[in-house]
């Protein structure tokens, strides 16, 4: 247990961002806008701890969800064009945005790797530049509010589980454990609410 405390002190920013992070996952499965709010609190959290370990793209993408987290609370306040309904809907993904969506997670990869391969020490630029770009794509998603973003996210925090075990930071390895249950449960939930709207 004191091996826990003392592991917890030491990394106190990664156990903020840990717990902003759970809270910001809660949130986004009850539909709650004051998700963003802890979603940015995480994203700075995670820019000092990826930064520490040497996940550069992953670091990166932290001040990305900054700004996407502004967006998405945006979003969530306005996006709605039904003005008799309060809450933004759930959408569902099309052909032609899913296949626009792979290209540009295509691309993304290709220009993570490159840069991370030919001008940084990462050790693992690949794996770095494949969870990065679905990141980027699925943190767009849940700001437009489109339910598969949630299965983008379990492959993303199955990969991640064992990146982060690999670099030594157990408590964000944790994180992501819960991440991925989380993430079954708000695909479901999301789901489900999209029924409710279609009857409504």
């Amino acid at each position: 247990m004191q091996h826990f405390i003392d592991y917890i002190i030491k990394n106190w920013v990664e156990t903020i961002g840990t717990i902003a992070s759970i809270i910001y996952i809660l949130l986004s499965i009850r539909q709650s806008i004051w998700c963003w709010s802890f979603g940015i609190i995480s994203a700075i959290a995670y820019i000092f701890v990826f930064f520490s370990a040497k996940f550069y793209a992953t670091m990166g993408l932290q001040f990305y969800y900054v700004g996407i987290s502004i967006y998405g609370w945006f979003f969530w306040l306005h996006g709605n064009r039904d003005i008799n309904v309060k809450e933004l809907p759930v959408d569902r993904l099309s052909k032609k945005l899913s296949f626009i969506l792979l290209i540009i997670s295509i691309g993304l990869f290709l220009v993570f790797s490159f840069v991370l391969r030919n001008f940084t020490d990462s050790p693992i630029p690949y794996w770095d530049a494949f969870t990065t770009s679905l990141s980027i794509v699925a943190t767009w998603m849940i700001a437009k509010k489109i339910l598969e973003h949630w299965i983008i996210w379990i492959v993303v925090d199955i990969v991640l589980i064992g990146l982060y075990i690999y670099q030594g930071l157990n408590i964000t390895a944790f994180l992501f454990v819960v991440y991925t249950i989380m993430a079954v449960v708000g695909f479901i939930q999301w789901k489900n609410s999209g029924k409710k709207s279609e009857l409504t």
